[in-house]
């Protein structure tokens, strides 16, 4: 068969040329409209619960939420892990399937499961997070003029640009950051409930009667029918003021009589700031799952502008472009083509300086674009996205080599006298070159005849060479999977270009005879290489001794390499996290916010600094007061001060943070590889420790014991333990007893504190003229609710034959502070406590092994605990766990494929040989330059195996 398209290729070479020519013009319009990612999406489908509860401690989340959703979730198929984060307010539980689902079918056995739960108290209902790892595509600030507050920015954010960005085609949501939540207050005056004998659940029920519209079906007049509406919603903070709670002797009590209306804001649960301002609302845009990036960014930017000059805004207000993913993709694209094009000039002029003929180089050097261009189009029909590991980290070698092949046979034989052409093969006694094929058409037609079965061999033991890379599963199989496709395709487009593109466009370009010369470069290598080749054929036994002491020195350097998971994709920004203790406040945490952001912003290499304290209103970051995370863009390196690079700025930011806050854990990363790290491990960082076991105060005394072992580590920093324990809690403690004398359920009390200190909702207020609703809330003044003796005194309203007298809560209950949990991880049902830590100036896997035996020579763990290292360690050895498995099994095929082409057991055992060495060179570079050994180092030694096959089809033809 390909003795045929090579035929078929000679006979219309001028067809070849067009089809080349159509293809390239293919191939650049596919590359233009080719979906270009910076970083693939690692993560197996992760589906993530959000149920917000306000006011509840951790306890309670995990006891009634948490735990709840955890037990229904266990026995979905295809489920590798449930972990769960119980927070005061929030549960967070995140559901991680294998890849046998798609993320759409792992939300929806998520969904089913959770419709069979029962209602949860207080009409809480669980959310599915949009949230992706790789999600983040656009930050934005809303903008206004003087006057207007964050609660008016944060207004038009929730109400028009959550719903305006929500529509573009690719956003799946828009998280809102910062700001005040807009609502109305009932702050009640507990002095004027005892005047006027109304109590706190009257005001509450009084509101929610008020505040309803209702239908009285049609009216007919005459021919027509009117719709009859009775009207008493709220709108206004008059309307709230206006409502009556109850009556004193025929005078009406009204709202305003007890309490104090006001347009308010709901308890904050996160501050964002930006270089000097100290307060702004900014919105993150997040692509749906499998969407195509640039294009989606695209529309999100046409939709910025639209709001900006169309007057969807308020005069003044607009929005201002914080980050967007397009920048980082533009870096990768510039990465890509300038790889694509040193590649193209690199092989043209090495075939150019070892040949002599410009050619064939020319030629050969075509191979590749057109191999590419394949690639790119059927990357394109598929429906699949490239990104720099996928097309700009592929080896060209691969691509030419058979090219390489034909190339120089027939260049041989095109420089050989006619009649000493084939003297020695056996090709053309069986020639099937058409008799159309004279002269130089049919010494190329011959010469590819030849080499078809080495070429064929050449490709099965690529393939062979890279079943690894088919078989790697998990973080790294998503991440080099593109790059296995993408290789096969370009393989592939490179052999059909040798049998098709080579021989028609040298039978168009060589003429009937070329000169076979040395070029000056190979006299040079010829002259070194000719007396060494005869001085080891003359000591073999020494030249396979120093082989083999090559071999030995190379398994002995490769024992002291590092270890690391993956190389860093640079992203071209710092994400910084401060851990604060976990008793801070909202306000404290914010003075500290606003310091380090003036001190990271004074560097130049910055561009800005976006800081976030907190968790969002919608509860899609499960953390709490004391974790500040900071967005650091940075400016083009090759704008730094020479000798500066990243990792010397990380160095002086840790400095300049760390004096001035003593006590605050600090940890570097950056935006998509944190959000990457947490999806895969669970927590909130890059590497960790979890501590596994029921008695948390016990796990945590442990845990400190093993961040003080593990600081003594060269290379560990960021060493941060989540404190489990030490949230100080208010705990109002009902004496049944006491409450029964009165009457009173615990329930009664616990719903008149609830109201009264965390406020309740008593329906929403309608504005005139729009859809906007702002919830109502109810809650005792500042004055009589902010400290313990205060709280002792609320009211109680308690019946008394025909009226209500009001009593103390102290009467009742207990009200006293105690420690208590701040925050509770659990995974398969297992509480754990992590340990959070990062790896710099030392290779990944030297570090842990260093830790891990020093862990167990001085921490005792608790009975019934147990430790698990999570986060990049974790998926590097199970990465080097599948590799070496399935490279075992590429060399068998390997071996297999040279015994079939060989026939000969000894000629099989002589090439395979080889391969030990075509690794010594990858090892010794590896050593020598201090670059720890990887999975992306692994991938390289693979695709270096077959690498000493070069030559062996020299063999059949060779004298």
């Amino acid at each position: 068969m390909m003795n045929s398209i090579v035929n078929f290729a000679l006979k219309r070479p001028t067809i070849i040329v067009i089809l080349t020519l159509l293809l390239f013009g293919a191939g650049i319009v596919s590359f233009i409209q080719l979906n270009i990612e910076a970083y693939p999406d690692p993560v197996p489908p992760l589906v993530e619960v959000i149920t917000q509860s306000g006011g509840q401690s951790a306890e309670e989340i995990e006891r009634y939420i948490t735990i709840p959703i955890e037990i229904q979730m266990a026995g979905i198929p295809h489920v590798t892990s449930v972990r769960t984060i119980s927070l005061f307010g929030l549960s967070d539980v995140r559901i991680a399937f294998t890849y046998d689902f798609t993320y759409e079918e792992a939300e929806q056995r998520v969904i089913n499961r959770l419709s069979q739960l029962p209602p949860f108290p207080n009409g809480v209902v669980p959310q599915i997070s949009p949230e992706s790892p790789i999600g983040e595509i656009y930050r934005y600030r809303v903008v206004g003029p003087p006057g207007y507050s964050v609660m008016d920015l944060k207004t038009l954010q929730d109400w028009v640009l959550e719903r305006r960005f929500k529509a573009v085609p690719g956003v799946v949501d828009v998280s809102g950051w910062g700001g005040k939540t807009k609502n109305y207050e009932v702050n009640v005056d507990q002095k004027k409930l005892f005047s006027y004998g109304v109590t706190i659940p009257q005001i509450q029920q009084a509101l929610n009667n008020a505040n309803i519209n209702v239908g009285g079906q049609t009216v007919n007049f005459g021919p027509q029918a009117a719709v009859v509406r009775g009207v008493g919603l709220i709108h206004t903070v008059d309307d709230i003021g206006n409502t009556m709670v109850s009556q004193n002797n025929g005078s009406p009590i009204r709202i305003k009589d007890v309490a104090q209306v006001a347009i308010g804001y709901q308890p904050r649960l996160g501050i964002a700031g930006q270089d000097k301002d100290e307060d702004i609302v900014q919105g993150i845009v997040l692509m749906r799952r499998g969407e195509q990036c640039l294009p989606t960014i695209h529309r999100v930017e046409e939709e910025v502008n639209k709001i900006n000059t169309m007057g969807i805004l308020p005069p003044g207000v607009h929005l201002e472009k914080i980050y967007d993913r397009s920048e980082l993709i533009a870096v990768t694209t510039h990465t890509v083509l300038h790889n694509l094009l040193v590649g193209i000039v690199l092989i043209f002029l090495v075939q150019w300086i070892f040949i002599g003929n410009l050619r064939s180089a020319v030629i050969v050097a075509l191979t590749i674009p057109f191999a590419l261009f394949f690639a790119i189009i059927i990357m394109l029909v598929r429906g699949e996205s490239a990104n720099l590991l996928s097309v700009g980290a592929i080896d060209f070698g691969l691509i030419v080599d058979a090219t390489v092949i034909m190339m120089e046979n027939i260049y041989r034989h095109l420089a050989q006298k006619p009649e000493e052409r084939f003297a020695h093969s056996n090709v053309r006694s069986q020639s099937r070159v058409p008799m159309e094929l004279r002269g130089r058409f049919a010494v190329i037609a011959n010469s590819a005849m030849e080499v078809n079965q080495p070429i064929f061999f050449s490709a099965a033991i690529i393939i062979a060479g890279f079943v690894p890379l088919f078989t790697l599963a998990g973080v790294e199989g998503h991440i080099f999977g593109p790059m296995a496709r993408t290789y096969a395709y370009a393989i592939a487009g490179g052999l059909i270009a040798t049998f098709t593109v080579t021989p028609a466009i040298s039978a168009l370009l060589l003429p009937e005879q070329v000169e076979e010369k040395e070029t000056i470069l190979v006299r040079l290598i010829r002259r070194v290489y000719t007396p060494l080749l005869k001085f080891m054929l003359a000591n073999r036994i020494l030249a396979i001794g120093g082989a083999a002491v090559l071999v030995i020195a190379a398994l002995i350097a490769g024992r002291s390499l590092g270890l690391e998971f993956l190389p860093k994709l640079e992203e071209g920004n710092f994400w910084i996290r401060a851990t604060f203790p976990p008793t801070v406040s909202l306000e404290e945490g914010q003075g500290y916010a606003n310091r380090m952001r003036q001190i990271v912003k004074s560097f130049p290499e910055v561009t800005t600094v976006v800081s976030q304290l907190g968790r969002p209103d919608d509860g899609t970051d499960t953390t709490g007061f004391f974790n500040l995370e900071m967005f650091v863009p940075l400016k083009p390196f090759d704008s730094w001060p020479a000798g500066l690079d990243k990792e010397k700025l990380t160095q002086q930011l840790n400095t300049a943070l760390s004096e001035p806050f003593p006590g605050v854990d600090l940890e570097f990363s950056q935006n998509i590889e944190d959000n990457v790290e947490e999806a895969a491990s669970g927590v909130k960082g890059e590497n960790s420790i979890k501590l596994y076991g029921n008695d948390l105060e016990a796990l945590q005394k442990t845990a400190y014991q093993i961040k003080d072992v593990m600081d003594g580590v060269s290379g560990i920093t960021d060493l941060s333990v989540f404190d489990a324990f030490g949230q100080p809690t208010i705990n109002i403690d009902v004496d049944r007893v006491k409450a029964a004398r009165y009457g009173l359920a615990p329930g009664d009390i616990n719903t008149v504190v609830q109201t009264a200190i965390g406020g309740q909702a008593a329906g929403n207020a309608y504005e005139y003229g729009s859809d906007r609703n702002f919830p109502i809330v109810v809650r005792l003044a500042p004055e009589y609710r902010q400290s313990l003796e205060a709280m002792r005194n609320i009211p109680i309203g308690v019946s008394a034959g025909s009226g209500t007298v009001q009593i103390p809560l102290s009467s009742v209950a207990t009200v006293k502070m105690v420690p208590s949990y701040s925050f509770i991880y659990r995974e398969n049902q297992e509480r754990y406590i992590p340990i959070r830590f990062g790896v710099r100036g030392r290779d990944l896997g030297g570090a842990i092994l260093e830790a891990q035996q020093k862990i167990g020579e001085k921490v005792h763990l608790p009975a019934g605990s147990r430790l698990e290292w999570a986060g990049e360690f974790g998926e590097l050895q199970e990465a080097i766990s599948r590799l070496s498995v399935a490279t075992m099994i590429s060399l068998v095929l390997i071996v297999l494929l040279l015994w079939v082409n060989f026939s000969s057991v000894v000629d099989t055992f002589l090439a395979a040989s080889v391969m030990p060495l075509a690794l010594i060179g990858g090892v010794f570079t590896l050593a020598i330059t201090g670059t720890p050994f990887s999975v992306s180092a692994a991938i390289g030694f693979i695709g270096s195996v077959w690498h000493f096959r070069h030559g062996r089809h020299y063999r059949d033809f060779i004298v």
